[in-house]
This record gives C-alpha cells, sequence and structure tokens, in this order.
C-alpha cells in the first residue's frame, strides 16, 4: 500500500493511495457494439426501443405491468400519486432512506410521515410501520436498504389489514429474490432506477412494475402527459436510455458474478479488521452483491466523519450511509415531526466503500490494507488530526 507512518496519508499533505478515484457507484458499462444495435435510429420508430425494454423488464422480473419513466424521482412522484387514497395526506416511510425521498412525497402534496426502522435489516418493517398507521394514512411506502431487503410480507399483511396501498422502493433491489418470490412482484406497485450508478444502467431513467391493469394505464397516461391530475407529465424514457439499459440487461448475469467475486474479497480482508463489520448478503436467494456497506463498531477509535474525510482525501469516494435521518433535516414542507432514536443512532454508523467496474480486486485489497493501517495508527491520526484543527 506504501503507507508506512501517519505522514504518508494524503490527509496530511501526501501524496494519495489512488490515481483515478474509487467510486461507492456501480458505473457498469455495456459492449458498445450491442448498445448501438439496440439505439440504431434506423430500425425502429420512436419509442419501440423503450416499449421492448418494458417488455423484457416484465419477464425479468415475473410481473404483468412495466411501466417506464425517464428518472426514477418521476417514477417515484407518479406512482404515489396514481396509489395514495383519495381524501387522506400522510405516507408512512422510513427516515433511515434516500435523501430526497420525503421531497418527493412532499412534491406529490402528500405528508411525510417517518417510522423507526428494523435494527437488523436497516429497513421499514411491519412492527416499525405499524405505529404510524392512522386514519390520515393515504400511503404505505417500503423501502428495500441498500443490502438486502424489507419485511415485503410483513408490510403487505399490514397494507390488507388496513386496507391501504403498499408501494416499494426497489431501487436498490433490481435482481434481488425472497421467500416469496421476485422482487417486482410485491405490493401494488414496485419503483427502479436506471441512473449509472444501479445495477441497470440506461443512463438516467426509472420504472414501474405492478400486476394491476389499471394501476399501470393509469401510470402510462400520467407519464404521457395525459390529463390535469397533479402528476401528468411528459416523463417517458428516451430510447437511447432504453437502449443502453438493454445492453446491461443483456450482461446482468455476468454483471452479478463480477460483484460476487468483489463482495467475497471484501467478506475475507474484512473478517478479521476490529473494528469493522461488512454488512453480509442473504444469498439464501439470489441477490446482485452490488453495494459494500460497512459498520463502524465502538472499537473503531476514528469517528465516522474523519474516517470518510481521511479514504476521500485517498480517493476513495467513501460515503455515510444515509444521513443525516430524514426527520432530523430542516423541511421547508409540511410534514409529520418524529422521534425516532433508533433510526438517528443507526445514521451514524454506516459507510459505503468501492464497489462497480471500475473497482478491481487489486483496489479492495488496497482499501482493506489502507483501513487497517487506521485502525492501528488510530491513536496518533485523533492526535494528528485535533493538532490540524486547532490550526
Amino acid at each position: 500500500m506504501g503507507k508506512r507512518d501517519v505522514n504518508d496519508l494524503a490527509w496530511f499533505g501526501a501524496a494519495p493511495l489512488f490515481d483515478t478515484p474509487k467510486s461507492t457507484s456501480n458505473l457498469v458499462q455495456p459492449e458498445f457494439d450491442r448498445f448501438l444495435a439496440y439505439a440504431h435510429p434506423g430500425l425502429s420508430a420512436p419509442g419501440s426501443v423503450a416499449k421492448r425494454f418494458e417488455t423484457r423488464l416484465a419477464e425479468f422480473h415475473d410481473t404483468e405491468y412495466c411501466v417506464s419513466f425517464c428518472s426514477g424521482f418521476w417514477a417515484l412522484a407518479v406512482t404515489m400519486v396514481a396509489l395514495a387514497r383519495p381524501g387522506r395526506r400522510e405516507v408512512v416511510m422510513p427516515s433511515l432512506t434516500y435523501r430526497r425521498m420525503a421531497d418527493v412525497v412532499a412534491w406529490t402534496g402528500l405528508l411525510p410521515r417517518f417510522c423507526e426502522v428494523d435494527e437488523h435489516t436497516l429497513a421499514i418493517s411491519a412492527d416499525t410501520a405499524k405505529a404510524c398507521i392512522g386514519d390520515d394514512t393515504a400511503l404505505l411506502l417500503g423501502v428495500h436498504p441498500i443490502v438486502n431487503c424489507c419485511d415485503v410480507e410483513g408490510l403487505g399483511e399490514l397494507a390488507r389489514q388496513h386496507d391501504l396501498p403498499l408501494m416499494f422502493d426497489a431501487v436498490e433491489s433490481v435482481f434481488e429474490t425472497v421467500k416469496g418470490g421476485k422482487i417486482g412482484r410485491f405490493g401494488d406497485a414496485e419503483v427502479f432506477s436506471l441512473h449509472a450508478s444501479k445495477l441497470i444502467n440506461g443512463f438516467e431513467g426509472g420504472y414501474v412494475t405492478t400486476q394491476s391493469a389499471s394501476l399501470a394505464a393509469k401510470l402510462f397516461a400520467l407519464r404521457d402527459g395525459k390529463g390535469s391530475e397533479r402528476g401528468a407529465i411528459d416523463a417517458r424514457l428516451d430510447d437511447t436510455h432504453a437502449a443502453m439499459a438493454l445492453a446491461n440487461l443483456d450482461d446482468l448475469e455476468a454483471q452479478v458474478e463480477r460483484n460476487r467475486t468483489r463482495y467475497l474479497r471484501y467478506r475475507d480482508g474484512l473478517r478479521d479488521l476490529q473494528g469493522v463489520r461488512l454488512l453480509n448478503f442473504d444469498d439464501a436467494y439470489p441477490t446482485s452483491y452490488k453495494n459494500i456497506v460497512v459498520e463502524l463498531l465502538d472499537d473503531w477509535q476514528l469517528s465516522r466523519s474523519l474516517t470518510v474525510e481521511i479514504l476521500n482525501a485517498e480517493r476513495i469516494l467513501a460515503r455515510v450511509y444515509y444521513w443525516p435521518a430524514l426527520h432530523t433535516k430542516p423541511m421547508a414542507y409540511p410534514h409529520i415531526a418524529a422521534n425516532l432514536p433508533l433510526t438517528e443512532e443507526l445514521s451514524k454508523r454506516f459507510v459505503l466503500l468501492p464497489c462497480g467496474d471500475f473497482v478491481t480486486l487489486e483496489d479492495i485489497d488496497a482499501c482493506i490494507a489502507l483501513l487497517s493501517f487506521l485502525h492501528r495508527h488510530a491513536a496518533e491520526i485523533v492526535e494528528r488530526a485535533e493538532s490540524k484543527e486547532q490550526g
């Protein structure tokens, strides 16, 4: 690794570990000729590539319908509009989630009502959501965490008990399967992203899967800008994005195997590193192995913020996991105030490490070696960091 003492850390002015930044985004690229074959404008009428993509995705997720969108944001927002109970305003949702999720809810005119998450899954569950359900609940929003899945069966039963619509944000769970089947066929609808950071890279984009013909028809109409209802906006997926996503979909099985190889390298390398715990994928069912998330334990002597700063200085673009918790952020729109101590504690403990096709096994070894170095020299680093802050 080339780091002999703390003076060799880039955070103290030395050269960084990597010349090229190592990202936590997937950034998978398809074969260029395959992309061109899908995208060639002379081969199809406008919109036909996107339609072909929707058909492929419905088959892939084992669901009846798929509606594509120009972004995950609009897929989420339009689905919320389509599903929310008329005359009600509250969306029950986790606070430990995507930083824009409450903004999406607010855009629809609904109110975020934040609930706790399960300490072990880091996700909303039936047990954490049920205390927030009331007479003004318009929608139950299940969000799959970055590693593994939320309690789809429990949330489905909770929604049935209270006669509530249930949608899932499944942007991190494209490939996942749980006991009840493949992600994409649960609740009233599931929403996915085609951002370059996700498993299926369409440059940008999103899509919704559903088993309901009436909901699919409504989503198509709103997405195509038909009608005056809020959410009626031209948010169609461009054929170029659909072609990129189709080319990546062709490579999906191979990509998952590459992800698995990287994940196993992290798992083996971090196994004996004190103070760091890797979130393991539940591979009892098919999973993508894409994201690498670690928990910094009590015996990790560096603060999470300092750890991330040091890693970033070495061009390891580590990120904090879903921080700050959404209910603690200033919001310039109506919402339901919440007291969620577990969520606040969990939001301080997790870090995402580099993943994706631009990260090699040697890069992973170097990242692990650096973390081990930080653990061994933690006391001196803290002392030097305090001196640095004092000028």
